[in-house]
């Protein structure tokens, strides 16, 4: 119970769904939200373009930042092997975004028949928290040269050392999703790689080929606000424009 609260600040907007955000807004009426997110959602969008809601965008990289090299290409053994032991040897870490929990222990063990001098760590969600905690606490203590871990680390790892990313079947992932994920790595004066992968035997559908479209094509700094647009576009709602 608060006093006198006036103001209140919602980070990572997207995290939210649109009942957690009627709670707040019924919590007190007269209160002022300041909502922030790299990745602003179609209905937030939506209510900005349309008047309702007032929206800034903050276009100017942090100092040093340099955009992240954005690949959209087939799966291989050849790559997976060449883009992890190109970022081992220059001694920084990469992601591996696996999301299936049921297999990425295998997968895993099939990333060290590739690269057998790697020091790989997992994590997912099903883990022990304890457990979890102590792997990333690894992570950021570089027990890890390569991580491999479902989209449960699209928020809140901040790893300047980690500057390769592999998605495995980017096409199954939404385009704020890839974005959020993406920007895990890149978070240094040091140049950064991500490779969207999908199955070479695989078609892509129209929206999977749009997305991977959009998040290579806005992979400059500041791109935030269009990779919505983009997603705006995607999901058909292209007419509010």
């Amino acid at each position: 119970i608060f006093k006198d609260l006036g103001l209140l600040v919602l980070d990572e907007e997207q995290r939210f769904g649109v009942e957690h955000k009627e709670k707040i807004k019924n919590a007190k009426r007269n209160l002022d939200v300041l909502s922030l997110s790299a990745t602003p959602i179609p209905r937030t969008l939506n209510m900005s373009l349309s008047g309702i809601r007032d929206i800034s965008i903050i276009e100017t990289p942090p100092r040093d930042r340099l955009p992240i090299q954005t690949y959209v290409v087939e799966t291989s053994d050849d790559l997976i092997r060449d883009v992890l032991s190109r970022e081992i040897a220059r001694g920084g870490q990469a992601f591996v975004i696996y999301n299936r929990v049921e297999s990425i222990d295998e997968f895993a063990l099939y990333i060290k028949r590739l690269i057998p001098n790697a020091k790989i760590g997992i994590a997912h969600g099903q883990m022990n928290e304890r457990v979890l905690e102590e792997v990333i606490n690894k992570l950021y203590d570089c027990e890890f040269n390569i991580f491999i871990s479902t989209t449960l680390i699209e928020n809140g790892i901040d790893l300047p050392s980690a500057n390769t990313m592999i998605v495995i079947d980017a096409d199954k992932l939404g385009l704020g999703q890839l974005y959020q994920i993406r920007g895990r790595i890149g978070r240094s004066d040091k140049l950064s790689y991500a490779y969207l992968t999908y199955d070479k035997n695989k078609i892509l559908s129209v929206d999977a080929y749009k997305r991977l479209s959009a998040i290579k094509e806005f992979s400059s700094l500041g791109s935030g606000f269009k990779i919505a647009m983009r997603d705006l576009e995607i999901r058909g709602a292209g007419n509010i424009f």
